[in-house]
């Protein structure tokens, strides 16, 4: 087997791109052999770098960010990108012309996943700047899938739950519930499918925890790097 290309993951969220990292390494033997998995290299600002610019929908500045680990990665040596966070890739389409390197686009790899599965309708859970973007609308639209989003109550309960519980490292019964509940709702608006479009939400909601078939964005991601490593 030809040495598989490097992987370069562009970090937001710890816990999002701490996930996305583990999913690489434990999944790669199964396609490499005992305790092997592609190269990897990882460059995270810190979150609170993206908070100011995303508070005011500054995407010129988001991209800057992604563009500064970018090519901290290109530096190291890899040879494509991936970001385990959806809601700055609002501002993929402006940095990632001015890489050097391609990008795996997370919404893209979770559409078509939907669509090999056949779903047509997507509930999507994420931060309220994700869930109220054209990110996973435009990407499963080109595929025929349509996407619903929660209640504005519901969007304020999401966000509150990832930015004060998820990316701190707590996973709270209480808000597993809530999130629970709120995924029910999808289903009863004719859903069949739900993205948990937020990097940590899959460490609070697992399938039995839902009436829906889950869409892991951060694992599917993952997973597509792998495949893309190996092609």
């Amino acid at each position: 087997m030809k040495t598989p290309a490097h992987i370069g993951i562009v970090g937001v969220s710890a816990e999002g791109a701490a996930l996305c990292y583990r999913t690489l390494c434990a999944e790669g033997p199964a396609r490499l052999g005992p305790h092997m998995h592609p190269q990897i290299s990882m460059h995270t600002l810190p979150l609170g770098r993206y908070m100011e610019p995303l508070a005011r929908a500054d995407w010129k500045q988001v991209s800057a960010l992604l563009l500064e680990s970018a090519r901290r990665l290109e530096a190291a040596g890899a040879q494509f990108l991936i970001c385990p966070d959806n809601t700055v890739h609002e501002a993929l389409d402006i940095c990632a012309p001015e890489t050097g390197l391609p990008w795996l686009h997370i919404a893209q790899v979770v559409a078509e996943e939907a669509l090999l599965r056949g779903y047509v309708r997507l509930g999507v859970l994420g931060t309220s700047w994700l869930m109220d973007s054209l990110v996973y609308p435009r990407q499963c639209s080109a595929l025929g899938i349509q996407t619903l989003i929660p209640t504005v109550d519901q969007r304020l309960g999401v966000n509150r739950i990832i930015f004060e519980e998820l990316v701190n490292m707590r996973f709270e019964a209480s808000s597993r519930e809530y999130l629970s509940g709120v995924i029910e709702s999808l289903a009863a608006s004719g859903c069949d499918a739900v993205v948990l479009g937020c990097t940590e939400i899959p460490l609070l909601i697992e399938q039995p925890d839902s009436c829906l078939p889950l869409l892991d964005s951060t694992r599917l991601l993952a997973r597509a790097a792998l495949h893309l490593a190996l092609a």
